[in-house]
């Protein structure tokens, strides 16, 4: 069965970066289609990158790309979101789940970009 946990993040001001962590244990992570979504103070769920399984080919949503980068290694068996120029506005809980029949969602990791 698989199991994602997040890590990474924190409190940067903006213009700085971060890069997030999706240790997966059960599994082998690149037989799935894996995303980062976030949710920030007030807003829905969205998501903001995922990789397909196999080739892993990559998308993004319009509001990070040529920002963030999301990247897999498969010796380690994690996803990373490399997060760099953050705004305010990437203030969010960050998760990474399966893009199709998504696990439960847990509590995410924290981004907070703030001066």
């Amino acid at each position: 069965q698989l199991e994602l946990v997040q890590s990474g993040g924190g409190l940067v001001q903006p213009g700085g970066s971060l890069r997030l962590s999706c240790a997966a244990s059960g599994v082998t992570l690149d037989h799935y289609a894996i995303g980062w979504f976030r949710q920030g103070p007030g807003k829905e769920r969205e998501g903001v990158a995922c990789m397909s399984s196999g080739v892993g080919s990559t998308y993004y949503a319009d509001s990070v790309k040529g920002r963030f980068t999301i990247s897999r290694d498969n010796a380690k068996n994690a996803v990373y979101l490399q997060m760099n120029s953050l705004k305010p506005n990437d203030t969010a809980v960050y998760y990474c789940n399966r893009v199709n029949n998504p696990l439960d969602w847990g509590q995410g990791t924290q981004v907070t970009v703030s001066s």
